[in-house]
């Protein structure tokens, strides 16, 4: 939203810069700041009342924190050591209180001498550092400070009461630079050009852009913080939805075949051979696809819906449908495993429908061929050879599909699966291969929250599937903490052994594959020498190991508890035909126990499984554990996942799969994943990190704002798709969209 040339102006120019070159430098490689107009959109992340410090006993471990507080106590200690054998080493110890705690400083050697002058007690600092632990107590090593002196015209009340911005900083630039930096620039915020329509503005009550910006940086009481943020809050979500619907508008204008089954075709008789009925979910979601395939403009239609959910028996029936009204359909799985389990699951389900053309073939069915970068070079011929032809009527791949020399009749449909797995030019890629834009089909089993909907996915209309179909069994979910009680761990085992016993399989999962490549004991990488303040804690010691891996893993077992049980190992840098033969053996009940790396998170069915231990849980993100969980729990046995981790009790990793054991609510769980990720940039390709197009806004927190300015946001377009009456929203939508990203909404 940096609107004119002012807030365009680089901190860092070759002839004057704004600010010093040294720390626009680091602005712009360590904060992504290049402009004036983003650092004045770099906001405080919170703000301390001199006169109230902050609570010292919650600091978090292991982050980068700013904190005010009074030295209470500052002590000089001479110590001997390697460099100082002579007893000459010196270390100097402050405490600093709030009030709430306390907190232990450490300074050495020749960093000793300013701050033993400085910090005697009763003065009063901010001070930034990376939070650890040395001797079970929490302390800041070399913490950069800056003293609190009040201006001798300040009253004592005035001086106490004042809001300090804490802005999100990094070592190399702490929070006061930053704030000085933005004294330097916020009189430009006076020429920020307003991108809300001044009606919406005023009959929102928010206040001017401008004021907004002065607001948030210079706050005199909470009420300017408050006004400033309900502000930059609607800015922010307003001009990602107008972006949006101006991409759902342009969709609505574009051409697409439209592709309605014929009434005794091919979807007919695959309904008619069903064993069983679709749960209501499965037939509203498919009313909703069957709509979308039957209008002359292409669908863009995101199907969520819970781990086992039935979304694959629902894309089936669309692509019939498109194969019906004489259309081709392609599948895009991100796996090669995965690719080929939907390729078998969806030839069985079909049976003599899957063989069209074939002896022995239905007379209205059709070829489903599968497409992976490893085929042989026959099959692969054979496979681009039915696809050009129109004999394979559907055709599941991975990323090969997308190859130039991949062509079809008439492609009708794209379907997605786990579309957080493939980059916006492989989907764009793949849509281009029509002769007019296909319908698309998006799918992912990693729930989504309505809000992350509406913005990460804005330009998709939504279907959700929250019903699980008849016969599935619930999952049992425990945490087993394998160093502060290592008996749970064998019980883990043992029912392993006992599942197998009643003629049941598990999947034991690993983060790593334990060849040379990834073993960081055989990459030669010396690990460096500990310093004396640096000693690890228990929770230092789980993180520092290296993960468990697969390779080590299942050689223990097979030794071990799991002795005389077949145990197997997959992974993802095995041959793929090796691969699909552990698998197959695997679904035919011929191995007891699999030991695997992630990639059986998605798609993989074999009901007869009903054990999953997940080795170093906590390594884990929360929609994976989730994924990795909907494995077990798919036939009519229950199923048990055991969530393995040596993180100490009071650790946020175990609070984070205490969360997970506790729900099997998807939706729930990526509230909870996303309250503690932050949400990433929702128009860019990360789908997390520091770089954010969302710097106020939090998808969770601010659902309302979102929805209304959905609402008022479509209403513009509608009126005005070209913004041609509102130049200044223009131009913010400009900002935002810089290249890449005007690119992503283009694609998406």
């Amino acid at each position: 939203m940096d609107l004119v040339p002012a807030l365009h102006e680089p901190l860092r120019q070759p002839l004057k810069s704004v600010l010093g070159p040294a720390t626009a430098k680091v602005m712009a490689e360590h904060l992504g700041l290049v402009t004036v107009g983003d650092l004045l959109h770099h906001y405080p992340r919170r703000y301390e009342e001199r006169g109230q410090l902050t609570h010292l006993a919650d600091l978090p471990m292991d982050e980068h924190v700013t904190v005010v507080a009074q030295v209470a106590d500052a002590r000089l200690h001479t110590f001997a050591s390697a460099r100082a054998p002579r007893g000459k080493g010196q270390r100097l110890e402050v405490t600093i209180t709030d009030g709430s705690g306390r907190l232990q400083l450490v300074f050495f050697g020749n960093g000793v001498h300013k701050p033993h002058k400085e910090l005697l007690p009763g003065t009063r600092a901010m001070f930034a550092g990376k939070v650890s632990v040395f001797n079970r107590r929490l302390q800041l090593a070399h913490p950069a400070y800056e003293l609190l002196r009040g201006d001798p015209e300040e009253s004592v009340e005035t001086w106490a009461g004042a809001l300090i911005p804490i802005y999100p900083a990094t070592a190399k630039l702490e929070s006061w630079k930053i704030g000085k930096a933005l004294q330097t620039v916020l009189p430009t915020a006076q020429e920020a050009v307003d991108p809300l329509p001044e009606s919406l503005r005023r009959g929102r009550g928010l206040v001017p852009l401008p004021e907004a910006l002065l607001k948030i940086h210079r706050p005199h009481t909470k009420a300017d913080i408050e006004d400033s943020r309900a502000r930059l809050k609607w800015d922010e979500a307003f001009v990602l939805q107008v972006a949006l619907a101006r991409r759902r508008h342009a969709d609505a204008q574009l051409p697409a075949v439209p592709r309605k089954p014929s009434p005794d075709g091919l979807l007919t008789a695959f309904d008619a051979r069903l064993p069983f009925t679709l749960t209501e979910g499965q037939q509203r979601v498919s009313r909703e696809i069957f709509e979308d395939l039957a209008t002359e403009h292409p669908m863009h239609r995101l199907l969520q819906g819970e781990v086992g959910s039935g979304k694959t028996m629902v894309a089936l029936r669309a692509m019939l449908a498109v194969v019906d009204a004489g259309g081709q359909a392609a599948m895009l799985a991100p796996t090669e495993v995965l690719a080929q389990q939907h390729h078998r699951s969806i030839v069985e389900m079909m049976g003599e429908l899957a063989e069209g053309g074939m002896l022995g073939g239905a007379e209205q069915g059709t070829k489903v061929v599968l497409l992976t970068g490893s085929m042989g070079a026959a099959a692969r011929r054979q496979a681009l050879l039915d696809l050009t032809t129109g004999e394979a009527g559907i055709v599941i791949g991975t990323h090969a599909l997308i190859e130039d020399k991949v062509q079809f009749h008439d492609l009708g449909l794209v379907v997605v699966d786990e579309q957080h797995r493939f980059g916006v030019e492989q989907r764009d890629a793949l849509r281009g291969k029509g002769k007019q834009p296909p319908h698309l089909l998006v799918m992912t089993a990693t729930p989504i929250p309505r809000t992350v909907a509406m913005t990460v996915f804005g330009d998709l209309e939504t279907s959700v599937l929250d019903q699980l179909p008849a016969g599935r069994s619930p999952i049992a979910s425990h945490v087993v903490p394998a160093a502060d009680k290592p008996h749970f761990l064998s019980r883990a085992w043992e029912r392993v052994r006992e599942e197998v016993g009643n003629g049941h399989q598990a999947y034991v999962v690993c983060p790593r594959i334990g060849d040379e490549e990834d073993d960081p004991k055989k990459s030669g990488k010396k690990k460096p020498p500990e310093s004396p303040e640096s000693q690890a804690s228990p929770e230092d010691a789980a993180e520092k190991r290296p993960p468990l891996a697969v390779l080590d893993v299942a050689e223990q077992l097979s030794k071990g508890p799991l002795k005389d049980v077949r145990v197997e190992v997959l992974h993802g840098r095995m041959h793929p035909d090796d691969k699909d033969a552990v698998m197959r053996r695997f679904a035919a009940g011929e191995t007891d126990v699999l030991v695997a790396t992630t990639v059986i998170e998605v798609g993989v069915n074999v009901p007869n499984a009903t054990v999953m231990v997940i080795m170093d849980a906590d390594r884990f993100g929360v929609s994976q554990l989730h994924q990795l969980r909907g494995r077990v729990g798919r036939g009519s046995a229950p199923g048990l996942c055991l969530l393995v981790s040596e993180m100490p009790e009071a650790s946020p990793a175990r609070q984070r799969l205490n969360a997970v054991a506790s729900t099997l609510d998807g939706f729930e769980l990526s509230r909870i994943d996303l309250e503690q990720r932050r949400e990433g940039d929702v128009l860019g390709q990360a789908q997390s990190g520091a770089r954010t197009s969302l710097r106020m806004l939090a998808v969770i927190e601010d659902e309302e704002i979102i929805a209304e300015a959905r609402q008022e946001a479509t209403a513009v377009v509608a009126r005005d798709p070209e913004l041609t009456r509102l130049p200044a929203l223009r131009t913010a939508l400009d900002a935002l969209l810089d290249e890449e990203r005007e690119q992503y909404l283009e694609k998406g």
